[in-house]
């Protein structure tokens, strides 16, 4: 069985407080794109061993271990021993560490392809349960609809909101942002206005009111990525903003192609 996780925008994001657990609460808008990883899970007859794991594409970093596709398998496995040992495929295409939620979405499309395969019987609930233990945003996948999250992300409640009307550029220079690091540079502060509130206005005043609070942080550090911002608003974007702790930009453009962006450059850009 194949799948093909996607990955996310964040529209707006505000950290409000840090937890007594050490997470933080923010509010922001979860927006899924259509940049695609692929996921195969096939059963194995090897009895040697529960899971196979085998990637391709761009080049995961860490250990093979921390693989949120392996987790997500043996957290099934731990709670339904019955699971068959299978073998996992993953061919990567969304950049890793980019605020775009690929690891994250990658693990919940297992969650999710591992119940419909193997008819386990797991209800959305708790499938959410499951992806909030891989991690904060991994309940988004699930739904997988535009959800205006607060929590550690994790609380979603589905919006209606539609870009399909515009073209939307993703532009990533290959800088890799701790998030952990971009948390330490944050004061938290509740919002004047809700970020649900201010996406309900026309996105031509989404400039002046949906801000992303790592942003600052982020653009002092690296005025590399502070720049794509700005040449995305200089070649005609509505809105552009950095998604989640970074270093992806993103821009939304009126519903045609825009002019070849930074074609000077390595960076990775897609066009959606």
């Amino acid at each position: 069985m194949v799948v093909f996780p996607n990955c996310k925008i964040n529209l707006g994001l505000n950290v409000i407080r840090k937890r007594e657990d050490g997470y933080h609460d923010i509010e922001t808008v979860f927006y899924p794109i259509k940049l695609l990883d692929v996921l195969e899970v096939v059963e194995s007859n090897d009895s040697n061993t529960s899971i196979k794991f085998t990637g391709t594409g761009l080049t995961v970093e860490g250990n093979e271990e921390d693989n949120l596709c392996l987790k997500a398998y043996q957290l099934l496995k731990t709670a339904l021993p019955q699971l068959p040992a299978v073998q996992i495929q993953l061919h990567k295409t969304i950049p890793m560490g980019a605020g775009l939620g690929g690891g994250s979405s990658d693990g919940s499309f297992t969650l999710t392809l591992l119940n419909d395969k193997f008819e386990l019987g797991l209800s959305t609930a708790q499938l959410l349960d499951h992806a909030a233990a891989l991690g904060s945003d991994g309940p988004f996948f699930i739904i997988n609809k535009p959800c205006f999250a607060t929590g550690r992300g994790e609380v979603l409640e589905e919006i209606n909101i539609d870009l399909s009307c515009y073209t939307i550029v993703l532009v990533n220079p290959g800088i890799h942002i701790p998030t952990r690091w971009a948390f330490t540079q944050i004061n938290p502060a509740l919002p004047g206005k809700q970020i649900k509130d201010i996406i309900s206005q026309p996105i031509t005043k989404w400039k002046d009111e949906l801000k992303n609070d790592f942003e600052e942080p982020v653009f002092e550090k690296y005025p590399e990525i502070k720049k794509i911002k700005e040449d995305l608003y200089n070649h005609g974007a509505l809105y552009a903003a950095m998604s989640g702790s970074g270093s992806t930009v993103f821009g939304v453009f009126e519903k045609t192609t825009p002019a070849p962006l930074f074609q000077d450059t390595n960076y990775f850009v897609k066009v959606l």
